[in-house]
């Protein structure tokens, strides 16, 4: 997929976090806001899928561990729903090393729990 598209999905995820949390904003739970921006970026016609499974392979050997990813969009963008009172730097790397894991390039960290969505956006790049 392009760049210009990957940008194009980032771009609606985070007009539908803006949507989400001005419709219910701050201070419920992480699995509400990950649903309802589920059912937004469905109603523009995204793929989304929740919850997705990554396994972890450490020096080529399957751990048989797996972390799942909160939003997958159209297979390209990781979204990490949060919902606490400051994104530390450890949900930054975890990003990180989710977009590793599962070999994708853009991924968003949202926080919901912030008195303006706009300061509840992390964007991160591989």
């Amino acid at each position: 997929m392009h760049r210009e598209d990957i940008n194009a999905i980032s771009y609606d995820v985070i007009g539908c976090a803006y949507r989400v949390h001005t419709k219910i904003g701050p201070g419920l739970l992480e699995s509400v806001y990950e649903k309802s921006l589920a059912h937004e970026l469905e109603q523009k016609h995204h793929r989304v899928d929740r919850q997705v499974a990554i396994p972890v392979y450490y020096d080529g050997k399957d751990l048989d561990a797996v972390y799942r990813l909160d939003l997958l969009v159209d297979n390209e963008v990781i979204v990490e729903v949060k919902s606490v009172t400051k994104i530390l730097p450890v949900h930054e790397a975890q990003l990180l090393t989710y977009l590793r894991l599962a070999g994708k390039q853009v991924g968003l960290l949202l926080n919901f729990n912030v008195r303006s969505m706009r300061l509840g956006i992390v964007r991160r790049v591989l």
